[in-house]
């Protein structure tokens, strides 16, 4: 065992881990800083934030149709009340409604920087959340499986200039989603906020001048990952996680979730030339005992809601900064199961928050819920999610038409008006 193999041995103790971030900001930092500075005199767009809900989310349970009679026959027992009791949806337009448990989601939405699309989602047919996944991710549902191998907001970072930051994307969790495949300059960082240079603090100066030194005589693709890794690591550690505070009074729950949209909420504010942030929320996937009043649903719409509204609260002063996009691979079926759940479906409901929004509206062309039209027992979809994040892309983020025909091939838009 050499001196680097037993400087990075078993001993990763917290206290060693958080030595080392202090010793690295004062030398690869400095570089960092410099492209930081760089990236914020640059800015011209906001930074894409995507929460994908994965496992398909009720969205007949979560933005509530209840002016459609229907709904209430093909949900007996399932269904939330109208408007009126303690336990009913909380109005919206005087048709559509919010679930009491995503009641949270009314701030932004009464202040105009929410808008909610209901019967969207991608055209193709597959209740396979795995195909639903890639189809939707890669941002062509026409197209076979595994003909793609970029996703769509990869092809975005290769269709707009870089802001000059050494990292551009991150995808909060163990592996980069399918949407950040083949993305330059994209890392995954379960917590941005522990994404420390490992091993013990007196000698990380030496080994990072070693492995930076070691890299930078190597031309190439391992030469260029392991020097943007090292200057994203100090990147990271310059943003001050640990010591930060949300503005006006937002509180993010003690979740999983909660952590990771703070950590988002901090680099928005950081300006260190992140261009995109992807979190995935799980456990949606509810075929049995869906709860949507005091339940395992109503559970999962109060984390996720009181996250967003916390998300929101605390960037009320940077609305222009960043736009953040809630999808997820495919709805729930209109009828209930014998299980008091609902099974994989089509249509679902999509958020779009953030400034540059045409928000405290909720946007649909909507198919009703009537037997007769149903896509196979679903919510048809009547607007394509590829036209709503076409539509952000192109008004708030600066992509142009020929832009638009690489990111989405194949696809004509129409539009939705979500953004302004």
């Amino acid at each position: 065992m050499n001196d680097a193999q037993r400087e990075l041995g078993p001993d990763l103790s917290r206290r060693a881990l958080l030595g080392g971030v202090g010793v690295l900001a004062s030398t690869a930092l400095v570089t960092s800083q410099a492209a930081a500075q760089s990236a914020r005199r640059s800015a011209s767009r906001p930074i894409l934030v995507q929460l994908f809900l994965r496992g398909a989310m009720d969205g007949l349970t979560t933005v509530v149709p209840y002016g459609d009679g229907d709904y209430y026959v093909a949900r007996p027992t399932l269904a939330v009340p109208p408007p009126g009791p303690l336990n009913g949806t909380r109005d919206l337009d005087g048709f559509f409604g919010l679930a009491p448990a995503a009641a949270r989601l009314l701030t932004p939405y009464q202040n105009g920087h929410l808008a909610l699309v209901h019967a969207c989602g991608s055209l193709d047919p597959t209740r396979s959340h795995f195909d639903a996944f890639a189809r939707m991710e890669f941002g062509d549902p026409n197209l076979p499986v595994g003909l793609v191998d970029d996703g769509w907001i990869a092809r975005y970072l290769s269709a707009v200039a870089p802001l000059g930051g050494p990292l551009r994307a991150i995808g909060v969790g163990d592996l980069l989603p399918l949407s950040l495949a083949g993305a330059e300059d994209a890392l995954p960082i379960s917590n941005p906020a522990s994404f420390l240079f490992p091993g013990r603090p007196e000698s990380a100066t030496r080994r990072v001048t070693r492995i930076a030194e070691t890299h930078a005589r190597r031309r190439g693709l391992v030469g260029a990952a392991a020097l943007g890794t090292l200057d994203s690591i100090a990147l990271l550690a310059g943003v001050g996680f640990a010591g930060y505070v949300p503005a006006n009074g937002a509180q993010y729950p003690a979740t999983q979730l909660g952590a990771r949209l703070r950590s988002a909420a901090a680099l928005v504010k950081a300006g260190v030339g992140v261009e995109v942030i992807t979190i995935d929320f799980e456990g949606w996937d509810l075929h049995a005992a869906l709860g949507p009043l005091d339940g395992a649903m109503a559970a999962l719409l109060d984390e996720l809601t009181r996250a967003l509204e916390a998300f929101y609260l605390d960037l009320l002063a940077h609305l222009d900064e960043y736009v953040l996009v809630c999808l997820s691979e495919f709805g729930r079926r209109v009828e209930e199961n014998a299980s008091a759940g609902t099974d994989h479906g089509h249509g679902n409901a999509l958020f779009v928050l953030g400034g540059g929004v045409n928000g405290g509206q909720v946007i649909s062309n909507w198919p009703g819920l009537a037997p007769a039209a149903l896509d196979n027992g679903d919510l048809a979809i009547t607007t394509d999610y590829r036209d709503v994040l076409g539509e952000i892309l192109a008004r708030r983020l600066g992509v142009g038409p020929a832009g638009l025909a690489t990111i989405f091939p194949q696809h004509t838009f129409t539009s939705v008006g979500v953004a302004v």
